[in-house]
C-alpha cells in the first residue's frame, strides 16, 4: 500500500543517529541515494532501489515549507519486527539515542492476543511502534 513515509525533523543529523540505531533493530539499512541529485537534507531507511521505482522506506527531512517540524496529534508509524527480542532491542535503541517511552515492551491483548509491541517517541516527537504478530509467549 505505502511506497514511503515522511517524518519531518528540526535536527537532521540527531535524527540520522537515532534512526540509525533505531530501525537497525529492525533489520532496516539506510537508504543508498549517492549519485542522485536533490536529496540534500533528506535520510531514508528500508528498500531504495533504481532511482526509487522500487521503495518501501521511511524518510526524515526538514519540512518542505522551511517551517519547524511538528508532531500530528494521533499520527503513528507502526514496523514490523519479527521478533519479541527486535520489539525489546527497538525501544532499549531509542531511549538511550534520546527517544521517549510512550508504552514498554508487551502484550497488547485489547488489541489482538498475539500484539507484541513497544511505542516511542523520536527526538522530534514522532510516535513510533515496533509490532510483532504470531506468538504468545516469549521464544527465548
Amino acid at each position: 500500500m505505502f511506497t514511503y513515509i515522511c517524518l519531518g525533523t528540526n535536527d537532521l543529523e540527531r535524527s540520522c543517529r537515532f534512526y540509525d540505531a533505531v530501525l537497525g533493530t529492525l533489520g532496516l539499512s539506510r537508504c543508498d541515494v549517492s549519485g542522485e541529485p536533490n536529496w540534500e537534507g533528506w535520510a531514508g531507511w528500508g528498500t531504495y532501489e533504481d532511482e526509487g521505482r522500487r521503495q518501501v522506506a521511511l524518510w526524515v527531512c526538514q519540512p518542505f515549507d522551511k517551517r519547524p517540524a511538528s508532531v500530528g496529534n494521533g499520527t503513528m508509524v507502526a514496523l514490523h519486527a519479527s521478533s519479541w527480542r527486535q520489539v525489546d532491542a527497538f525501544f532499549a535503541a531509542a531511549l538511550e539515542h534520546g527517544g521517549q517511552s510512550e508504552g514498554e515492551p508487551g502484550l497488547r491483548p485489547h488489541y489482538n492476543a498475539d500484539f507484541y509491541a513497544a511505542y516511542v517517541r523520536d527526538p522530534d516527537g514522532n510516535k513510533l511502534a515496533a509490532v510483532c504478530r504470531g506468538f504468545t509467549a516469549s521464544r527465548s
